[in-house]
């Protein structure tokens, strides 16, 4: 007998006291027996909700045209999908009443406008979204007190294309590991897939490999990859990154980049070894595409089911 469960969720760090490994299950997947002799099992795979936020409003950008300053000196030349006339805490609210939780708020800049925004969406959703952008050490706890669940960290870490562990052990003392989310999003050079920083306009010297997430897992709770190659273009997925975080990354990981069909959630769940969770933006109706958030939703409220034992 199987039993679905449409709004059962858990993350590792709540499961851990319970967790006894499987030997028949997916690696990516965790068992809790209880004490009927009956076993829950917990795919890792899922939906993780976004809200983009640009001048203090939800938009969807392709991220790779974001720019400070052109050459010139003068406003680089912005690409938007989507501008919503709705506020990010009535996203927020909307993922609240659906059950998503690991989602993320990003400020794509650092204006007063956007930091209102985002508060007023941790507020409408306490403790069921991360937030990111321009996040560091010394406000990263403001914004857990205002209700995010993690903080999301990049440039703050890979400052000056390099990896600062200073900063790094810094913001974990700050915030600790639990709560700590690394962005880790790349673009591929030279054959690699290499972190950018800065609205991904600057290439560091670090690699996303088995390495680097081996070493990085012992500081953060969880990854975030954006794809930045296909993010925003409605292309489909870089499957050959979901395929290297879904080996090597030792804690939970969400990929975000490029999903524009209901297939490309079945490729990031195949290719990524079911360890690989994922975010849709501008393919999504509630943010002007094609892809209906509610089959999204229906998608990933099938992939936690509870088992009898075999």
């Amino acid at each position: 007998m199987v039993v679905a469960f449409s709004s059962l969720r858990f993350s590792p760090s709540t499961l851990s006291p319970f967790l006894s490994p499987s030997p028949s299950s997916n690696p990516s997947k965790v068992r809790v027996t209880r004490k009927s002799g009956h076993s829950l099992i917990v795919c890792a795979v899922r939906f993780r909700p976004c809200i983009d936020i640009h001048k203090g409003k939800v938009k969807q950008i392709v991220g790779s045209t974001l720019r400070d300053l052109d050459a010139e000196g003068g406003a680089a030349t912005l690409v938007t999908n989507f501008e919503s006339d709705k506020s990010p805490a009535e996203y927020a609210s909307l993922y609240k009443q659906d059950g998503l939780t690991g989602g993320h708020v990003i400020m794509l800049g650092a204006d007063a406008a956007s930091q209102t925004a985002a508060m007023q969406a941790l507020r409408a959703y306490p403790g069921g979204m991360q937030v990111g952008g321009g996040i560091n050490a010394e406000n990263a706890t403001t914004y857990l007190e205002e209700g995010a669940s993690h903080v999301i960290v990049t440039s703050y870490v890979f400052s000056d294309g390099k990896m600062d562990l200073v900063r790094l052990k810094h913001i974990v003392d700050k915030v600790t590991k639990s709560r700590l989310v690394l962005d880790l999003s790349c673009r591929k050079k030279n054959g690699k897939y290499v972190i950018v920083t800065d609205r991904w306009q600057k290439f560091t010297d670090v690699s996303v490999d088995k390495e680097t997430l081996e070493f990085l897992a012992t500081y953060a709770d969880e990854f975030l990859v954006h794809g930045v190659d296909v993010e925003g273009k409605r292309l489909g997925i870089d499957e050959d990154l979901v395929m290297l975080l879904g080996q090597h990354s030792p804690i939970p990981v969400t990929y975000a980049g490029g999903v524009t069909t209901m297939a490309d959630l079945e490729r990031i769940k195949t290719a990524g070894n079911e360890h690989v969770d994922a975010t849709v933006g501008s393919a999504l109706d509630i943010f002007g595409g094609d892809l209906a958030y509610r089959d999204v939703v229906a998608w990933h409220n099938k992939q936690v089911i509870c088992q009898c034992p075999s």
